[in-house]
């Protein structure tokens, strides 16, 4: 994780923990009220509602901007889809949770990055590096072991598990877009999504489990005040873990906030285990720490890859030269646009440490030099005066040995 102060550690800790007391606890309050009510519609409806309501609140004290402009388009192409699967979902997790246990139910989710780089090959025409290729190994071998091994198991709770981390990853990449195009603050738009989806399904609840509910002598054998009560913890406890996940986001780089994440799915897992008490074996325990391994591998190997490509677009990287006299060679000097080139032939120095040297004939090749203490060219260009020498001689001190030639 990137360096941080006293303060702003203890505040990070603080907050990872707020949001994994609120991710377990919302998912074993769940299952708890699945075990009652065997409803998932009902669940999701709660937690559509209690992010709707409650936000606002949110909003005000955190005097969180109201920003974006969403087109009808836009509404049309991305909001209403990205409702639809929220709800969708949700639902199919949920289904998950009550045929099978949280654990398990987790544990296939963790099969969230192979989703993503098969659908951003199809859809985005994306391209990953071998490690991250070969990131996704350990992620599917625990799965399947986890599966195989799996007391409760049943095929319900495998198909609604990877049913919603697939359109859970289509919605990550889709909300993306969004945020790219329309501008609006990622919470501002949970909550639209939320609202969204609530109107829409409101009337398939009403035909199927509220009259279900209604129909049924379920409240004849449970206690409706607890159930009541659990459900309101369980749509608020998935409002505060949104608002805490979004602020880790805001607070540190995307490789902490990969790693802190793969740690919170770890964290449900054993809090699950403990609090709930379900039946594992040796090898399901293997299976989940192998998939949960796997995630943060391919976290660390997505993060490389994009450090690589941001540096890729930012400068061309070259070949370094330590002789200044190279350049007098007819044939030029060597130049390559590959970071791959410089670290093998170098190792990888910082940009500041280089001067550049660019070239009239060729403006988008450059080579850089790394010096060992400040030193002076005697061959300029003919246009330098022996002020703007002067001038560029004392700039070269004043930047640190950093300075820019015209040959």
């Amino acid at each position: 994780m990137e360096e941080l102060n006293y303060v702003e550690t203890l505040k990070f800790v603080v907050v990872c923990l707020m949001w994994y007391i609120c991710s377990a606890g919302g998912n074993i309050i769940g299952k708890l009220v699945l075990n009652e009510i065997p409803y998932p519609m009902t669940v999701t409806m709660t937690q559509l509602v209690a992010i709707s309501v409650y936000m606002e609140p949110i909003f005000w004290f955190l005097q969180t901007p109201n920003t974006g402009n969403i087109t009808r388009s836009c509404y049309l192409k991305l909001i209403l889809p990205l409702a639809f699967g929220k709800f969708f979902s949700s639902v199919s997790s949920h289904i998950s949770i009550w045929k099978s246990t949280v654990s398990y139910a987790h544990t296939v989710k963790a099969t969230l990055p192979l989703f993503t780089i098969v659908l951003s090959r199809v859809l985005l025409g994306e391209t990953q590096t071998f490690f991250v290729y070969m990131s996704i190994v350990p992620i599917i071998v625990g799965v399947v072991v986890a599966t195989l091994t799996e007391v409760s198991f049943e095929m319900v709770a495998l198909f609604t598990a990877l049913l919603a981390t697939l359109v859970f990853s289509l919605q990550s990449i889709f909300s993306k877009k969004c945020l790219k195009e329309t501008g609006i603050n990622h919470l501002r738009l949970l909550v639209l999504l939320s609202r969204i989806a609530t109107v829409l399904f409101l009337p398939f609840w009403l035909l199927f489990d509220c009259r279900q509910i209604v129909n049924s002598d379920i409240f004849e054998n449970i206690n409706v005040m607890k159930t009541l009560f659990l459900l309101f913890l369980d749509g608020i406890f998935y409002m505060l873990q949104n608002v805490f996940s979004f602020t880790v986001i805001a607070m540190v780089a995307p490789l902490s906030y990969s790693v802190a994440n793969a740690m919170k799915r770890l964290v449900i897992i054993g809090a699950s285990l403990f609090l709930l008490r379900n039946p594992v074996t040796t090898m399901n325990v293997v299976g989940m720490l192998v998939a949960c391994f796997g995630v943060l591998c391919y976290n660390k190997a997505k993060y490389d890859q994009n450090t690589a490509r941001r540096r890729a677009e930012t400068l061309p990287y070259v070949h370094s030269e330590t002789n200044l006299q190279a350049h007098l060679n007819p044939k030029g000097l060597p130049h390559s646009k590959t970071e791959a080139n410089l670290l093998n032939r170098n190792g990888l120095i910082h940009p500041q440490d280089h001067i550049l040297l660019q070239n009239n004939v060729s403006l988008d090749h450059v080579t850089l030099f790394p010096p060992s203490h400040p030193w002076t060219v005697n061959q300029t260009h003919p246009r330098h005066t022996s002020a703007s020498r002067s001038s560029e001689q004392s700039n070269l001190v004043a930047r640190g040995s950093q300075r820019i030639f015209e040959i």
